[in-house]
């Protein structure tokens, strides 16, 4: 969960490999609750318009998430915190929700916190885009931290009788306030199904991934066999990779967060 999200990380990087299976599934998840067509449907007997999602967050699990739900045919709408994410939601096919609010770019590619004012300001103008949408997914997540809250009850509960919202934030505190873990639940006339450990939902591919991700992390702390010694694990802490990802080594905590808690006064640490 260290590896930092550097190029030359991706292929060691569980989180965002975990994070594409949970947008997929998130997707399916949605329509198949949604108990009408994604795509627009021409026919005899008439037209049938095709269902509108909104996306909240748009790091990989969203980004998969606005991609599985434009191919099924759905108008999509998406909205993140960071600019740089603009473009990539259009280059998935959607279109960006713009709030014409100052951005929250943080590091690693990760969003950063924002404070109490500015949550309440972005969830005012995102309530007539939830209340618009036949579908609602959450994916924002801070690492480490609880999940935002995006969206309050009242915001669901002006969503049309029949609408869906999934939370995929719902393990780590949900983005949507009556989410439950595990659970499909009624918040006024939507239905609200809490993610829990959704990766292992889609069992196969996320066991795949993830074991990628750890041969290629064990493959960087290997020291290659030679015609005298076989292959030894000799991790070089050296390596902004493993520097990064190396939480203790010969009795030392390296992890910044990990040792500021352990100095801290509620473990008896220096104030």
């Amino acid at each position: 969960e260290l590896v930092p999200r550097i190029s030359r990380a991706q292929s060691m990087d569980a989180l965002s490999s975990q994070s594409l299976v949970a947008g997929y599934r998130c997707a399916v998840v949605a329509a198949g609750l949604l108990r009408r067509f994604l795509p627009l449907n021409m026919t005899a007997a008439g037209t049938v318009e095709p269902a509108q999602v909104v996306v909240l967050g748009a790091g990989v699990a969203g980004l998969q998430a606005i991609a599985t739900a434009k191919r099924l045919g759905a108008v999509v709408r998406a909205y993140d915190v960071r600019p740089s994410s603009a473009e990539e939601i259009a280059s998935m096919g959607a279109r960006a929700i713009d709030l014409d609010l100052p951005p929250l770019e943080g590091s690693g590619g990760y969003a950063r916190e924002m404070d109490e004012e500015r949550a309440r300001l972005q969830r005012e103008l995102l309530a007539p885009h939830v209340a618009a949408a036949d579908a609602l997914i959450t994916t924002a997540a801070v690492p480490g931290r609880t999940a935002p809250l995006l969206v309050t009850r009242t915001m669901v509960e002006a969503m049309a009788p029949g609408s869906v919202v999934v939370d995929l934030a719902a393990d780590s505190g949900g983005n949507v306030e009556g989410s439950v873990p595990g659970e499909l639940v009624r918040v006024g006339a939507a239905q609200v199904w809490g993610g829990r450990n959704v990766p292992a939902q889609m069992p196969q591919p996320a066991s795949r991934l993830y074991a990628q991700n750890v041969v290629n992390l064990v493959a960087l702390m290997t020291r290659p066999a030679t015609a005298d010694a076989p292959a030894t694990l000799a991790p070089d802490l050296a390596d902004e990779v493993l520097d990064a990802a190396c939480v203790t080594h010969d009795g030392v905590v390296r992890h910044g967060p990990t040792r500021a808690l352990l100095e801290g006064p509620f473990l008896g640490g220096a104030p």
